[in-house]
């Protein structure tokens, strides 16, 4: 570098400072705008992390859906428990999930309708209904039952599960729920 450098660097800082500017502060502004595009760009990217971690706060409760069992006219002749199919929606993160789950549509003591989960109790089996042995039996551990679904024997630990049911428009309506096993009282998990 010669002296002829020396003195156009020299000027030109000089003639920078009489404008009213400082080279430090043409860095403190470049840093506060790469600092600034930094945290913009980090909001941004921490978007989808606070959605995924605030979505159970703010996702919206699923209303409880009755689903249609058949007309009141057709199980007004119920004697013994019938077996019907309800189709149920479960979501599982993005999934949707349609199927069927098993029913039985029966009277109980006062001759109203009522509907019982076929989901045994004790370890989850199907339950089904044996009309030439008047009960219900679970095939996995024997647990039996009354055509009301009282507890008669076996390792179940309560009844089986009366589901929530109502008229509505001459249709017998179910709200189907899935119960906690191995517990010798009702408690809804699903």
């Amino acid at each position: 570098m010669n002296h002829s450098d020396e003195i156009h660097i020299s000027s030109t800082a000089e003639e920078y400072k009489k404008l009213g500017g400082t080279a430090s502060s043409r860095r403190s502004f470049l840093a506060l705008l790469l600092s600034a595009g930094a945290a913009s760009v980090g909001a941004l990217l921490s978007v989808p992390l606070l959605r995924f971690l605030l979505h159970p706060l703010v996702k919206a409760k699923t209303q409880a859906s009755w689903k249609e069992i058949g007309s009141v006219e057709d199980l007004a002749s119920v004697t013994s428990p019938v077996k019907k199919l309800v189709k149920v929606e479960q979501r599982d993160g993005w999934r949707k999930i349609v199927s069927e789950k098993a029913v039985y549509v029966c009277r109980d003591a006062n001759g109203h309708l009522c509907t019982l989960s076929s989901v045994c109790p004790h370890l989850g089996c199907s339950i089904a209904w044996h009309d030439d042995k008047n009960k219900f039996i679970c095939p996995c551990h024997n647990g039996q039952f009354t055509a009301e679904g009282k507890l008669l024997g076996g390792p179940p630990p309560r009844g089986m599960d009366r589901l929530e049911s109502k008229v509505e428009d001459g249709k017998l309506v179910v709200h189907y729920q899935t119960f906690k096993q191995l517990v010798p009282n009702k408690e809804v998990i699903a």
